[in-house]
């Protein structure tokens, strides 16, 4: 047992032994950093190309989805409601019959002014047979004038009576027409706020149920105040493009600007705009959130790199340059569009130099570099003309 320990005792010291005379033999501290150094220690870093392209030029904002016509059906009459003819959700169309108050009380109105017209009618033309009488017995001097005038005064008022009971006809038929409440719209029906057998009052606040027009449909946005004088340009130059994308970016439907609002928002420094989607396949909804783009054309033939390239600081945007021997230089840039993706370079960086597009935190300038893989950007190469 002893002569075991022993063994295992020596084995372990000279494997140690061995360890360290190859740490004294092959090991050396690390290298430093930076230019002008032997041996340097490069730091790794994403690198892309400036090049050329086509650029897409657009606006972003979160925008809320609205109803292009929305109606909260209310009774225009008192009543018992004694039928629904919808269901929640249903599509409806401008003239359905949504609900029905009992009609009884105002058919037997319309009655009633039917019948005190018939009667005034009878009044009528009795008394025009008197005026017809009393003028052919005036002309043998059998009745004074002041008989016919009479007479005529008489026809007069029955006349206005009768136009006066006509009206109030046309007003009781109406108040019965109105106890079959109808959709003023085409569109969508909500949830239902009354049942039947409710008491509803032509003043009551609330109604039966809304209806929403969503075949066109509304999407209300603001953006800052800077963005009216683009997007009014290429309004009035033509037709602007809006696209509607999901939380993920996901388009969900191509619309047309309607609306520019007529003041900005001085709380906000925003202004408000509309614009109108045909929404056939209703993927937008009434109050639904979701993100615009706003196209403004495109930027050809311009100098680009990946916007994560582009940093700011102190001094305004600069970026990574890939000098000779991988060696990093700092540059100032001027940026005159950028999105989450590409950059366009007015000036600073020229087309298929490198830049460092990850990384720079571990940068400064004159740090040597240990370039990788180059990111894609997917961009619209430029149309190059003939001879070129």
């Amino acid at each position: 047992m002893r002569s075991w320990l022993v063994v295992a005792v020596l084995s372990t010291a000279i494997a140690a032994a061995g360890w360290y005379a190859l740490d004294r033999a092959g090991g050396s501290d690390p290298a430093p950093t930076g230019p002008g150094t032997g041996g340097v220690a490069r730091v790794p870093v994403s690198i892309g190309t400036a090049r050329r392209a086509n650029v897409p030029v657009y606006l972003t904002g979160i925008g809320t989805v609205q109803a292009f016509n929305s109606v909260l059906i209310k009774p225009r009459v008192d009543g018992q409601i004694v039928k629904v003819d919808f269901a929640e959700g249903q599509f409806v169309h401008a003239g359905d019959v949504l609900a029905e108050i009992d009609p009884l009380p105002y058919q037997a109105a319309l009655e009633q002014a039917e019948a005190g017209k018939l009667k005034d009618e009878a009044q009528l033309a009795n008394a025009r047979l008197d005026l017809s009488r009393a003028s052919r017995l005036a002309a043998s001097g059998n009745v004074t004038q002041q008989q016919q005038d009479t007479a005529r005064s008489l026809v007069a008022q029955l006349e206005a009576a009768v136009k006066a009971d006509q009206a109030s006809v046309d007003a009781a038929r109406l108040q019965v027409n109105y106890t079959r409440i109808r959709s003023p719209i085409d569109g969508q029906a909500g949830v239902r706020m009354l049942d039947a057998g409710n008491m509803v009052r032509a003043t009551d606040s609330g109604g039966i149920v809304i209806i929403n027009q969503i075949r066109p449909i509304y999407v209300t946005f603001a953006m800052p105040a800077d963005t009216l004088v683009p997007i009014r340009a290429k309004y009035q130059a033509g037709e602007v493009s809006i696209t509607a994308e999901s939380a993920d970016s996901r388009p969900l439907a191509t619309g047309q600007l309607s609306v520019i609002d007529n003041q900005i928002n001085p709380a906000t420094a925003t202004i408000a705009y509309k614009a109108v989607f045909e929404n056939t396949n209703e993927v937008l909804w009434p109050g639904q959130f979701v993100n615009v783009r706003v196209s403004l054309g495109s930027r050809q033939n311009v100098v680009t790199v990946p916007a994560t390239a582009v940093l700011h600081g102190s001094e305004g945007a600069y970026a990574f340059i890939v000098g000779p021997d991988q060696i990093a230089q700092k540059r100032n840039v001027k940026v005159a569009w950028s999105d989450k993706n590409v950059a366009v370079i007015e000036h600073g960086i020229e087309v298929d130099e490198t830049v460092v597009i990850d990384g720079q935190s571990r940068i400064e300038a004159g740090t040597a570099l240990k370039p990788l893989a180059p990111s894609q950007v997917k961009l619209e190469e430029p149309v190059r003309s003939a001879g070129r």
